[in-house]
């Protein structure tokens, strides 16, 4: 049976676009535990007629939404830039979870490190959600794991979340195999010997893959969702990708090797990849 989930704190962060109104959205629509208590922040980097008013727009606006489910839900304006702004809000609110738009596409915006949504996955304390797309219902996760913190605190978070009936995890783990050695000509018994030695570290590395990815999919299954797992041999993020596009689901999960100072600029190869390539939200736990 299912247990409660605790509720979350949660920091959406909005300045009217199209990206930001889609953020507003998904959380309005989240299967966030009850009692998650929510807050809209917009960024004020500088005074003037033109801009006040698209502040409160953008600030009427988001109040409006999040009333539809939070009646009593602030909206916090703050007078400075976009993600000094949002990330000092989130340490004052004491965010568990921020959600922000996503305004990178195309290999050329891939290559702009200053965009907002990527500064505030960068600097944050707590776990991201960056929203391209509101998607209607969140029903099909896949989190992306290997075993690491990250990956387990992602698996974490998604157990926090209310499992809807039809509700389904899948946990995807990639295994990098290694290959035949190439030796040349060298002598018969040599050449059993290192293939034995590679079939057992790869053997190994299986087993040890199965078997976390096993055990995170017995800890969502207590939280009430159906679980599936998928191990792959391959490199991590284009076997993630190939995953995502496979299973079509609302949102993927994954870990980030980041954690402060300058560990923020790493968030590691598969976290890049998969904000940069794909199109559905994704939350960066921490």
């Amino acid at each position: 049976m299912a247990t409660r989930a605790a509720a979350f704190r949660v920091l959406v962060a909005t300045d009217g676009s199209p990206q930001a109104r889609a953020a507003v959205t998904t959380v309005v629509n989240f299967p966030w535990p009850v009692d998650t208590r929510v807050q809209a922040v917009v960024a004020r980097p500088s005074r003037g007629t033109h801009i006040d008013r698209r502040v409160d727009n953008a600030a009427a606006a988001a109040r409006r939404a999040l009333a539809r489910r939070w009646p009593d839900s602030e909206v916090v304006v703050v007078n400075k830039a976009a993600i000094d702004g949002i990330l000092s809000e989130a340490k004052r609110f004491r965010a568990d979870i921020i959600v922000v738009g996503w305004r990178g596409h195309g290999a050329v915006r891939r290559l702009l490190m200053g965009s907002v949504s990527r500064g505030v996955v960068r600097g944050a304390e707590c776990s991201v959600l960056v929203i391209r797309r509101a998607p209607r219902r969140v029903r099909k996760i896949v989190i992306g794991f290997d075993a690491s913190p990250g990956a387990r605190r992602a698996v974490t978070l998604v157990g926090r979340l209310v499992a809807p009936r039809d509700g389904r995890v899948t946990l995807i783990s990639a295994v990098e195999l290694m290959g035949p050695s190439s030796l040349g000509p060298v002598a018969g018994g040599i050449r059993a010997m290192v293939t034995r030695e590679v079939r057992r570290i790869n053997t190994g590395r299986t087993t040890k893959a199965t078997k976390a990815m096993n055990g995170a999919a017995e800890e969502l299954k207590r939280k009430g969702w159906q679980t599936r797992t998928a191990l792959r041999s391959g490199e991590p993020l284009r076997e993630l990708i190939a995953g995502v596009a496979r299973q079509h689901p609302q949102l993927l999960a994954i870990g980030t090797r980041g954690s402060k100072g300058v560990r923020h600029l790493l968030l590691g190869s598969v976290a890049e990849g998969v904000l940069n390539r794909l199109p559905v939200p994704v939350l960066v736990a921490r």
